[in-house]
C-alpha cells in the first residue's frame, strides 16, 4: 500500500512561529511593534515582549511542547541547548501554572565558562547571555525528547563580548545593509527600504550503515576513517553522480525533506554526488542569519533521522581518503526588501553602472582580504579535502566568466566598455528539441569564489562548518569597500565621471584576482605566485589571518570584532585544531596497536604455517612466501611508526596550548600519522577479509 500523499503546501511552516502564526495569535497593536522590531530594529517594551511571550508559548503547548530553550551557536561548532519546561508556581489545588515571561523570552542565562571563548571568561567567571534573534522566527522540533520550543539567540559574556557565531554574523548585516542602502541612495533608489544579504547554502553529506559505523573506532571518534584502503572500484565511472536514489537513502530523504518543511526550512534540491555513498542537499534562498539557523537545522535533521533509519550521517569534510569529499557552498547576494538583487547584470551588464561598481567593490574586497576569507573556511577536515582536484585549491581567486572578464577588459584597456557578449543559441541538433537561450557564460567548478549569474559562490566551506563565519567576513569586508566608495561619490563634484573612475580604477587594481582557467593546474599556483595571491596551505598557517591590524581595524571599524574578540578566536581556533588531531592520534594509536597489528602478525603466523604445510608436501610455496614477505614488512614499517606516533603525541602534550603546539601537531604529529597509514592501509590489501578487525571501504560506501 503506498504512503499518503504529502502537500507541502500543507505542512510547510506548521512547526514554525512565523509570520502567519504571529498575524492570528498576536493582538495587532503586538504585532505591529514585533514588525517594528524585526524590520527596523526597535526594541520590544516588556509589556509587548510578555503578550508575545504568552502567546508563543500557547502555540507551542498546543504543538504538544512541554519544554522551551534558547537555542545559541557556541563556538563549539554546534549549537547549544538548556531546556526549561514552561511549569511555574504550583497551585494550592495541587496543579501547576504554565507560563513563559517577555524577560524568559528575551534573555537566558547559560553557563559561560563551559564553553570555548579564548581566555575571554575565566572558568571562574560562569554568567554569560542569550538574548532572543526576534527576526529569526521560533519554532517547535519534535524528536525522541518530545517537543520542544527553539528560540533562537546570541551569546554574549557578561562583559558585553561575542562568544558565539551570531552575534557577529549579525552585526556584519547591519554593516552591510547600512552601506548597501547608502549606495544605492547614491543611484537615485529612493523606494528601497533596506538591503540585505542573502544566503543559499549547499550541503553535502555521506550516508553510511549504522552498525558498520559502530564498528569502526576512527569515525565514533574522529567522523572520518583513519585507516582504509580504497575497494576495486571508488568513483571512477562517475555512475553515482545524479544516479538513481537506492530505496533506503530515498525513503531517508523523504523523511528528512517532511521534518524540514515543518521547521519551515526550504528544502529544494537533493541528489547523489560524486562519491560512493555521497549526497548533497540544497536550500532557497533566505535572509543570512535565518539561512544560518536553518543549515544547522539541515545537520541535526540529516544526523537525527539518519539514526531512526539503521543510517550513519557523515558531515566530515573527508572522510574517506581516495573519493571526493564534502563542501558546503556558500551562495551569498545582496538583494532589497522590494526585490532587487544587486548582482543581476542584466541582459547588457556593460551599461549597468551600479552593477560594475558592487562588482569592481567585491573584487576589491576579495583581493584585500583574501587571506582572511581563506581563513573563514578553515578547520581540520578542510585541511584533507582542499585543493584535492575535488575543492577548491587554498589560493583564492574569483571567477566571472567570458562575459564579465571581456566587459573588465573593455574598461581597463579603454576606460569605456560597449558591449556585453551574448551566450547565444544551444542548438542540440534534435529537430524536436527546443532551441535554448545559453547563460552567457560557462561554470568554473574549481574557483574558490565564481560569480553563477546573480550571485558570488564561495565554494571553499568545509562541510560542517557553519556558514556564519565564512558570510560574517564577506559581508564586513564588501560592507568596507563600499563605505570607501560612498565617501568618494558623495564629495565628488561630477558623480557620473566619479563612478566612471572608480570602476576602472578598481578594475584595473584588482584583475589580479581574477582567474576563470583550471584552478587545479600546477601553471596556475605559479601564476597565482607571480600575481602575488597567497598561497595557505593549512589551517594553521591561515588562523594569523584573524589578527592582523587590516583585519582588527576593519571589523572594529563596523562594530563587527574587538581586537580581543578576534584574538579569542584565534586562541579557540589553535585550540581546537590541537584537541582534534589529539584525538586522532590516539584514536589511530588505539586502532593499529589494538586491531590492526594483532590482525596483520595472526594472518603472518597462518601464512607461515601454510609455508611450512606446503613444502612439506614437496609442493612450491613461492606465493604464500611473498605474500608473507609484504606482510611482514608492512607489520614492521607499522611498528616503527607507531613508536614514533607516540613519541610525537607525547612532546605535543607537554607544549602549552596556543600557535606553538598547533604548529607541533602539524608539522610533527600529522606526517607520523600519515606514516603509520601507509602500512596499515597496504596490509589491508594482503589480509584475509574475514580476518581484517574493521569495516573496509568496500564495506562502508557501497552496501546501503
Amino acid at each position: 500500500m503506498s504512503e499518503a500523499y504529502t502537500n507541502i503546501a500543507d505542512i510547510f511552516g506548521e512547526d514554525v512561529f512565523n509570520d502567519t502564526a504571529m498575524q492570528t495569535r498576536l493582538p495587532k497593536k503586538t504585532y505591529r511593534a514585533l514588525r517594528k522590531a524585526i524590520e527596523e530594529g526597535a526594541e520590544l517594551d516588556q509589556e509587548t515582549a510578555d503578550v508575545i511571550a504568552h502567546e508563543m508559548k500557547e502555540w507551542a503547548i498546543e504543538k504538544g511542547a512541554t519544554h522551551y530553550t534558547h537555542w545559541f551557536q557556541p563556538l563549539t561548532g554546534a549549537t547549544a541547548e538548556k531546556h526549561d519546561s514552561f511549569i511555574t508556581s504550583p497551585l494550592p489545588s495541587g496543579k501547576v501554572l504554565m507560563s513563559l515571561s517577555g524577560r524568559e523570552l528575551i534573555k537566558g542565562e547559560p553557563d559561560a565558562s563551559s564553553f570555548p571563548s579564548g581566555g575571554l571568561r575565566a572558568t571562574f567567571e560562569a554568567r554569560g547571555y542569550t538574548i532572543w534573534d526576534c527576526t529569526s522566527p521560533a519554532f517547535v522540533r519534535h524528536d525522541e525528547g518530545g517537543a520542544t520550543l527553539c528560540i533562537p539567540t546570541a551569546f554574549c559574556s557578561y562583559t558585553g563580548e561575542a562568544l558565539d557565531q551570531k552575534t557577529p554574523l549579525l552585526r556584519s548585516m547591519e554593516a552591510i545593509g547600512t552601506q548597501s542602502l547608502r549606495l544605492i541612495r547614491l543611484f537615485g533608489n529612493t523606494t528601497s527600504k533596506s538591503v540585505s544579504a542573502s544566503v543559499g547554502p549547499e550541503q553535502e553529506y555521506f550516508i553510511i550503515d549504522r552498525e558498520k559505523y559502530l564498528k569502526r573506532m576512527d569515525l565514533v571518534f574522529s567522523g572520518r576513517t583513519l585507516f582504509g584502503a580504497m575497494p576495486p572500484k571508488g568513483q571512477e565511472l562517475d555512475d553515482h553522480y545524479f544516479g538513481t536514489l537506492r530505496p533506503r537513502i530515498a525513503s531517508y530523504m523523504k523523511d528528512v525533506n517532511e521534518e524540514l518543511w515543518r521547521l519551515g526550512v526550504p528544502a529544494k534540491t537533493q541528489h547523489n554526488e560524486v562519491a560512493p555513498g555521497q549526497h548533497e542537499l540544497a536550500c532557497i534562498y533566505e535572509k543570512c542569519n535565518v539561512a544560518v539557523d536553518h543549515n544547522q537545522i539541515v545537520m541535526q535533521t540529516l544526523k537525527r533521522v539518519a539514526t531512526r533509519h539503521g543510517l550513519r550521517c557523515l558531515l566530515h569534510e573527508k572522510p574517506f581518503a581516495g573519493v571526493n569529499g564534502s563542501g558546503k557552498h556558500d551562495n551569498w547576494s545582496l538583494s532589497t526588501d522590494d526585490g532587487i538583487n544587486l548582482l543581476d547584470p542584466g541582459v547588457t551588464p556593460h551599461e549597468n553602472i551600479q552593477f560594475l561598481l558592487v562588482l569592481t567593490c567585491i573584487l576589491k574586497a576579495v583581493d584585500k582580504h583574501a587571506a582572511l576569507l581563506r581563513e573563514s573556511a578553515s578547520d581540520v577536515g578542510n585541511e584533507v579535502r582542499l585543493g584535492g582536484n575535488e575543492a577548491p585549491p587554498v589560493i583564492i581567486s574569483v571567477f566571472l566568466g567570458s562575459q564579465l572578464s571581456d566587459v573588465l577588459n573593455q574598461l581597463i584597456m579603454t576606460g569605456q566598455a560597449s558591449h556585453s557578449v551574448d551566450g547565444g543559441k544551444l542548438i542540440t541538433g534534435v529537430s524536436y528539441l527546443n532551441d535554448v537561450n545559453r547563460d552567457a557564460t560557462d561554470r568554473n567548478r574549481t574557483s574558490p569564489f565564481a560569480f553563477t549569474g546573480n550571485k558570488f559562490e564561495f565554494r571553499m566551506v568545509g562541510s560542517r562548518d557553519s556558514v556564519a563565519g565564512p558570510n560574517t567576513v564577506l559581508n564586513t569586508i564588501v560592507a568596507e569597500a563600499f563605505r570607501e566608495v560612498c565617501d568618494r561619490l558623495e564629495k565628488a563634484e561630477n558623480f557620473d565621471e566619479e563612478v566612471h573612475d572608480i570602476i576602472k580604477e578598481y578594475a584595473t587594481a584588482h584583475a589580479r584576482i581574477v582567474f576563470n582557467g583550471n584552478g587545479y593546474s600546477a601553471e596556475w599556483a605559479e601564476e597565482a605566485k607571480r600575481r602575488g595571491l597567497p598561497a595557505i596551505q593549512s589551517m594553521v598557517d591561515a588562523i594569523p589571518a584573524l589578527t592582523s591590524d587590516q583585519t582588527v581595524e576593519t571589523f572594529r571599524s563596523f562594530g563587527v570584532f574587538s581586537r580581543t574578540e578576534l584574538e579569542s578566536r584565534a586562541a579557540v581556533k589553535y585550540e581546537l585544531y590541537s584537541k582534534a588531531i589529539h584525538i586522532e592520534a590516539n584514536t589511530m594509536l588505539h586502532m593499529a596497536g589494538r586491531q590492526l597489528l594483532p590482525a596483520m602478525m595472526r594472518y603472518a603466523g597462518i601464512l607461515a604455517e601454510d609455508v611450512i604445510r606446503v613444502e612439506q608436501c614437496g609442493l612450491p610455496a613461492e606465493a604464500q612466501r611473498e605474500t608473507l614477505t609484504a606482510l611482514n614488512e608492512a607489520v614492521a614499517e607499522a611498528r616503527e611508526a607507531l613508536g614514533r606516533l607516540e613519541e610525537a603525541r607525547c612532546k605535543a602534550e607537554l607544549l602549552p596550548e596556543g600557535r606553538e603546539k598547533a604548529v607541533f601537531f602539524k608539522d610533527k604529529v600529522v606526517p607520523a600519522m600519515e606514516a603509520l597509514r601507509r602500512p596499515c592501509d597496504r596490509a589491508e590489501t594482503l589480509v584475509d577479509k574475514r580476518m581484517w578487525p574493521i569495516p573496509t571501504y568496500a564495506d562502508l560506501i557501497f552496501e546501503v
